[in-house]
């Protein structure tokens, strides 16, 4: 869970934006119980009782699109999603 905390911690944070690995992001929007489809290029995330739907595409390196994770930031911010703890 730490590199799981350590990733919504830069995601939330808003300062590395430009800096978030793609697979951190969508590990992240995983955890918060938002479900996948891929299409192509384009990874989609919907939850239910979610307006949006996010729609994610890696950049060339690996990296997040820095505006995805301001969407997604705004989006766990709007719904005030947490990661369920699990029992140890």
């Amino acid at each position: 869970m730490g590199s799981l905390r350590k990733s919504i911690d830069a995601v939330l944070s808003g300062r590395s934006d430009a800096n978030l690995r793609f697979s951190e992001l969508c590990r992240v929007l995983e955890n918060l119980g938002f479900s996948k489809r891929v299409k192509g290029g384009h990874h989609i995330y919907f939850r239910q009782g979610i307006e949006e739907i996010i729609n994610l595409q890696p950049l060339a390196g690996g990296k997040a699109k820095p505006y995805q994770v301001r969407q997604t930031r705004e989006i766990i911010v709007k719904y005030r999603l947490v990661i369920p703890e699990r029992p140890e």
